[in-house]
């Protein structure tokens, strides 16, 4: 019979340091790192708190009273695991190691460990794997010798001994060097499968949004699909693309992307590029919100923040989604739909129940057949390959036989007529 993984205890903190530029409010924010920790299946989050700052302390983040008062919270509970919400730089986390006897995690250890955890396509895999690298290559300083290593899962973002540094450092940077050329065939498929969708005449819809935002509920809505969809964080990570008919409108490429997290470590931002390219090629961008989350428009900052640190411009079109209106109560649901059609391009909408999405399909449809136009074109005879291609396209509305050849009248999108130039 096979025998279950241990389970960690785990303890979560969160720093909330006054002399932060970009402190976030600790209540929320620790409530994220629990459910940041609650993604990952062999975690039993048993305790939690604020630690309130008001600066850091360079070699162990925290004053010596705190360290001695969490260290004996910490033995008491008889945690294995605690993880810090916030940066921790490698000589901070070996001397909380040592302090408490226990493992530690900065939040960039623990993302890149859901990360880990998830990753299904051969590209995320890799991403992961160097995004992982990259970040242990900075720590190895570490000594294990007070922790038992032995521990199932949470084994990914572990660092070596403090005896071969060098020689781990270059077998890291051999591993990144090999990752890398593998990566490089990976994103050469996908740019040849990129390709082939741009002949497909269909545009492309992306869904973006925080994580845990909705986007897959209501990708599995509009598609009919089964994407997992939970409510947790980074349920999805590889982008998920399917055709939809949209009602009375255009058929379309629906891709679902990766939810974003304020403070992305910066490994995952590059290592996610590639997956996240699916969004700068979308003739249309779908922001999903959570708009029932207390922190809703600093996860709409945060999102808008990546999306312009990824390159998307900011005159591309787009709709936001005021998802999860269900979850209201009945005079504030009231209130959020009144301004939402007071705002346009807002939706309110229920990825669950399915209220105001007939409302957004028909906006989607609008927007993508306002970025289609007619063209008066005019043949001749021995342009049969250029006449064939636009009626596999089914973009002829009408065409009359001249002496020349034919006058055709097309309706197409900017893409078309490029594509058609090109032919």
């Amino acid at each position: 019979m096979e025998h279950e993984r241990a389970r960690t205890r785990a303890w979560v903190l969160h720093p909330d340091i006054r002399s932060d530029a970009e402190r976030r409010t600790p209540e929320p924010a620790l409530e994220e790192a629990v459910a940041l920790a609650a993604a990952l299946p062999d975690l039993d989050v048993i305790g939690s708190g604020i630690v309130r700052l008001a600066k850091p302390q360079p070699g162990y983040l925290f004053g010596s009273g705190k360290i001695e008062e969490l260290a004996a919270e910490v033995k008491a509970a008889e945690v294995e695991l605690v993880l810090i919400d916030g940066p921790l730089s490698p000589v901070q986390q070996r001397n909380l190691e040592k302090a408490w006897k226990v493992k530690i995690l900065d939040r960039t250890g623990l993302i890149l460990e859901i990360f880990s955890d998830r990753a299904r396509t051969r590209e995320g895999v890799l991403q992961v794997e160097m995004a992982a690298l990259s970040y242990q290559r900075t720590r190895l300083v570490r000594a294990w010798t007070h922790l038992e290593r032995q521990r199932g899962g949470l084994g990914f973002v572990g660092g070596p001994g403090e005896t071969q540094i060098e020689a781990d450092r270059r077998a890291i940077d051999d591993q990144l060097v090999r990752l890398r050329r593998q990566l490089q065939k990976v994103v050469k498929t996908r740019e040849l499968h990129r390709k082939a969708r741009a002949k497909v005449p269909y545009p492309i819809v992306a869904l973006v949004g925080y994580t845990n935002a909705g986007k897959s509920t209501l990708f599995n809505r509009l598609t009919g699909a089964e994407v997992m969809a939970k409510d947790m964080l980074f349920a999805t990570l590889d982008p998920t693309m399917r055709r939809v008919q949209l009602p009375d409108g255009p058929e379309v490429i629906l891709s679902d992307t990766v939810g974003f997290i304020s403070n992305l470590p910066t490994e995952l931002v590059a290592a996610f590029r590639a997956t996240l390219e699916e969004v700068l090629a979308a003739d249309l961008v779908l922001h999903v919100r959570d708009i029932s989350h207390d922190e809703t428009e600093a996860q709409a900052a945060d999102v808008e923040a990546i999306l312009t640190s990824l390159g998307v411009e900011e005159d591309r079109p787009g709709l936001e989604i005021w998802n999860k209106i269900d979850q209201l109560p009945d005079e504030m649901r009231d209130s959020i739909a009144t301004r939402a059609g007071r705002e346009d391009g807002v939706f309110a909408i229920s990825a669950v129940t399915g209220e105001g999405i007939d409302a957004l399909l028909d906006r989607i449809a609008v927007e993508l057949q306002g970025a289609r136009h007619e063209t008066v074109l005019r043949l001749g005879f021995s342009d049969g390959r250029k006449r064939a291609w636009l009626f596999e396209q089914d973009l002829i509305q009408s065409e009359k036989q001249t002496e020349e050849g034919f006058e055709i009248l097309v309706l197409w999108t900017d893409k078309q007529e490029a594509q058609f130039a090109a032919l």
